[in-house]
């Protein structure tokens, strides 16, 4: 029985009293220079070389840290910079945290219309036919889509979840600084993120797993009163909340993306965690071991988290 990925996404963060995701963003710069030694001298000093490395950095962190969260976010965008041999670990990565039993959300921001958006959605959430057979692409069991062309953009991939039990958050406020630039705009006497919030809310309502719905939205953590607001507007979606740690959001500014039920919020961290040992805290742990320095760094956002929503 194939079951709603929002539901697998759920238990497990029940089951490990963990709202948490893993950003697997890595750039060449977090990478310890004995990871990058050992593939280029194996692969070479280049493309190859750099994805090799790439892949065995994000395997020793899946390694690490499988057992303590639900779900990790690969974005594409630090794949792709490294070309074909990128996308290889980048769908290496996938496979590998599935084998993991971990859920996996492709941050892949895309959104287009008619037959390139149905494209998008085949090549990340469904499959294709070939000569009679089907295959899967990169096969993530969610992913970040664009609202910004409309219900043309975004439909393709709601009919692909449906089809495939998988599910989207889409983007309704970012958590980079310049976000209101068009964000915040006033239609009428509302912000423009608002009327997103409710489209994704109408969607939601259409869609629904056991108990949520897996079409859900992407809120930033350095927002929070506009969370809050949006938490009203979308009570039974999901919401992803980037922008913890390293980009400013606090733990005590995270309680009001949750419901009561302590669910309904997932929130990310990335260099935080993947490259926590070039952290002062974890300085400890040295280049060696970074794993375990993104281990720990794990367990402390959970601890930080689960406090403050104690006391909400």
């Amino acid at each position: 029985m194939i079951i709603f990925m929002i539901n697998k996404l759920i238990r497990k963060i029940e089951k490990n009293k963990a709202p948490i995701v893993i950003g697997l963003d890595p750039m060449l710069s977090y990478i310890p220079e004995q990871v990058k030694e050992k593939a280029f001298r194996e692969k070479g000093e280049n493309l190859l070389g750099a994805a090799e490395a790439i892949w065995q950095f994000n395997k020793a962190i899946i390694d690490a840290t499988y057992d303590l969260i639900p779900a990790v976010k690969p974005q594409i965008a630090m794949y792709e910079q490294f070309g074909i041999e990128g996308l290889i670990a980048f769908k290496k990565t996938v496979e590998y945290c599935k084998e993991k039993d971990l859920v996996v959300i492709g941050d892949i921001k895309r959104g287009d219309i008619g037959s390139t958006s149905e494209a998008y959605a085949t090549g990340h959430l469904g499959k294709v036919t070939i000569g009679g057979k089907s295959f899967y692409g990169f096969d993530e069991d969610f992913v970040t889509v664009n609202p910004y062309l409309g219900s043309d953009g975004i439909v393709p991939f709601i009919n692909v979840c449906k089809e495939e039990k998988k599910g989207l958050f889409i983007l309704v406020k970012t958590s980079n600084p310049s976000s209101g630039e068009f964000q915040d705009q006033l239609v009428g006497e509302r912000p423009l993120y608002e009327l997103v919030g409710e489209k994704v809310a109408s969607w939601g309502e259409m869609h629904l797993g056991d108990s949520y719905s897996y079409i859900g939205a992407v809120v930033g953590a350095t927002y929070p009163e506009m969370g809050k607001a949006l938490r009203k507007i979308m009570p039974k979606n999901y919401i992803l909340v980037p922008g913890y740690g390293a980009q400013g959001g606090k733990a005590e500014d995270l309680a009001p993306y949750f419901n009561k039920d302590g669910l309904g919020a997932i929130v990310s961290s990335s260099r935080g965690i993947i490259a926590a040992y070039k952290q002062a805290q974890y300085e400890k742990f040295g280049p060696t071991a970074y794993a375990d320095a993104s281990r720990q760094a794990v367990i402390d956002m959970r601890e930080d988290i689960m406090g403050a929503l104690t006391r909400k």
